[in-house]
C-alpha cells in the first residue's frame, strides 16, 4: 500500500505563494501529530516516512467545498486536520486556510480529490 498526504488549500483567499506554504506546513504537521495519537496511526506515520512522504497540494474554491472533502474523509475514517489561522498578517483572524488528509492509501484519497486541480 502506497501512502500520501493531500492538502487542501482555499484557492478564493487569493494567499500569496508563502502564506500558502506556511498554512500547508501547519496543516502537514497537525495531521502528523494528530496520527501519532494512536498505534495504528503511529505505523501509517512510519510507512509513510518509510515510503518519501509523499504529499500533494491541491485547491478548493471556497470554505464550503473544502468542508465537504474534509467530511468525506473523515467518513472514511482517514486522518485529517483543518487549519484557522490567526490573522496576524494575510486573513482575518479564524479564517479556515486550508485542510489536509492523510496520511491515507493513495487509492482511498484519490476516490475524494483526485479530480481536484494541483495547486
Amino acid at each position: 500500500m502506497e501512502l500520501k498526504q493531500v492538502i487542501l488549500v482555499r484557492n478564493d483567499l487569493k494567499m500569496s505563494k508563502g502564506k500558502i506554504a506556511a498554512q500547508s506546513a501547519h496543516a502537514s504537521v497537525d495531521a502528523v501529530l494528530k496520527a501519532l495519537k494512536s498505534k495504528s496511526g503511529e505505523e501509517k506515520v512510519k510507512a509513510w516516512r518509510r515510503e518519501g512522504m509523499m504529499k500533494i497540494a491541491i485547491k478548493v474554491d471556497s470554505e464550503k467545498e473544502l468542508y465537504k472533502y474534509m467530511q468525506q474523509a473523515k467518513d472514511q475514517g482517514m486522518i485529517t486536520s483543518i487549519i484557522t489561522d490567526a490573522g496576524k498578517t494575510f486573513v482575518a483572524p479564524g479564517t479556515v486556510t486550508c485542510g489536509c488528509i492523510g496520511p491515507a492509501d493513495i487509492e482511498e484519497i484519490d476516490e475524494i480529490t483526485g479530480k481536484l486541480k494541483i495547486l
